[in-house]
């Protein structure tokens, strides 16, 4: 974790995942940090100091993307065993689990009211969920 502002030495290292990162976000109230990694796991850090918070667990294959609702409170999840994993941020648990691709999920997002998201993969469908 770094502040380029203030300083090039990081305010934290943050370690825990026991395969490679494939993607970390702010979440937009930017109160916590999630990371996507090939370990199955999501992990949820202080979007402030970068301290380990939880982790996100329910992919049995490598996670590649996460994307946050626009109040923070759910996570969404993608992943290489063809499901999307709703997290809520307040329980730190599985809100919905949504299986239905073919194949591995690469993509998923939020709609900007937070009432949907989509997912798109490699068995070349996009699906549209409502929540």
């Amino acid at each position: 974790m770094w502040n380029p502002k203030e300083t090039k030495q990081s305010i934290n290292r943050m370690t825990g995942h026991m395969q490679l990162v494939n993607q970390v976000v702010f979440s937009p109230d930017t109160r916590y940090i999630a990371s996507a990694s090939f370990d199955k796991s999501v992990k949820l850090w202080c979007g402030r100091t970068g301290k380990y918070l939880a982790s996100l667990r329910g992919h049995v294959g490598p996670v590649y993307q996460v994307a946050w609702s626009a109040d923070s409170r759910l996570l969404v999840s993608g992943s290489a065993d063809s499901t999307l994993k709703v997290f809520e941020l307040k329980t730190k648990s599985l809100y919905y689990d949504l299986p239905g691709h073919g194949d591995e999920v690469f993509t998923v997002d939020w709609s900007p009211e937070g009432t949907k998201v989509v997912s798109g993969g490699k068995d070349k469908v996009l699906k549209l969920w409502r929540q």
